[in-house]
Parts: C-alpha cells; sequence; structure tokens
C-alpha cells in the first residue's frame, strides 16, 4: 500500500526536521523519523546513543515504542531522514515487521530528496513475525 503524495512529502519534512533534534554525538550520524499510524497521527523519532553503544536507540524504534506506548498498533507508512539516504537497520525492519510488512518505507537524504521508497517487505523479505509463533503453539 503506497501513501499520497502529500503524505509522503510531510512525513520526509518532519523526518527531516526532527532529525535536528538527535543525540549522536558519537556516530555523527543524525536520523530522524516520521510514523504514520493508521489512525492518521504521525509520530516522530530520532536517535539516541550512548556510550555504551549497545543501549543507543534508532529513530525508527523510537518512533514506533512511542506511537505503541501510546495505544496505536496499525501504521501506513515511515519516513527515515538521514544524510546520506542510508536504509533502516535489521532491528528497525524487525520492529516495524512486528506491525505489518505493509508498513511503506520512505528513505530520503539530508536534502528531502527521497531515495528510495517500498514496502517493508521488500526490505525484509521472508520476515518473521507473529504468525511463525502461532504455527509453533499448534
Amino acid at each position: 500500500m503506497s501513501i499520497r503524495p502529500t503524505q509522503r512529502d510531510e512525513l520526509v519534512r518532519l523526518a527531516l526536521g526532527v532529525r535536528e533534534r538527535a543525540y549522536a554525538p558519537y556516530s555523527r550520524y543524525p536520523v530522524g523519523a516520521a510514523l504514520l499510524a493508521a489512525s492518521g497521527k504521525i509520530y516522530e523519532g530520532v536517535n539516541v546513543e550512548n556510550a555504551a553503544y549497545p543501549t543507543s536507540m534508532c529513530a525508527e524504534r523510537a518512533a514506533m515504542f512511542k506511537a505503541v506506548s501510546e495505544g496505536e498498533r496499525s501504521f501506513q507508512a515511515i519516513a527515515v531522514a538521514t544524510e546520506n539516504g542510508g536504509s533502516p537497520c535489521g532491528a528497525c525492519r524487525q520492529v516495524l515487521a512486528e506491525f505489518g510488512t505493509g508498513i511503506w518505507v520512505i528513505i530520503a537524504n539530508g536534502k528531502g530528496e527521497v531515495i528510495q521508497e517500498l514496502p517493508l517487505s521488500q526490505l525484509l523479505p521472508a520476515a518473521f513475525g507473529p504468525g511463525d509463533l502461532e504455527a509453533s503453539r499448534t
């Protein structure tokens, strides 16, 4: 499921803007994300690094966890903005997949140019999800 061009543009604009609030003193690679829930509400997130690297949080997961903590469970799209149009990491792809591989992923660079736009199923083919656990219980 793709989204309207105006929605895409808004998500990219928000992801670029929120990127300014990222806390990335170690990698110097600020990331911003804007997640569109099925309700129409948009949740923003940034990466927050930590001197103990494994405890850092990616922007995509920050946005998702914020949305879930507010009761959202269905999502349409996420825009991710980095300086060079980097793609979401594996952990972020897996967290997004928990809520459906049909989520539309928009990847933009620091100039706001859309580098890639595709469904999550293409970023994480054969994703492990809730259905895999259900199959093991029967």
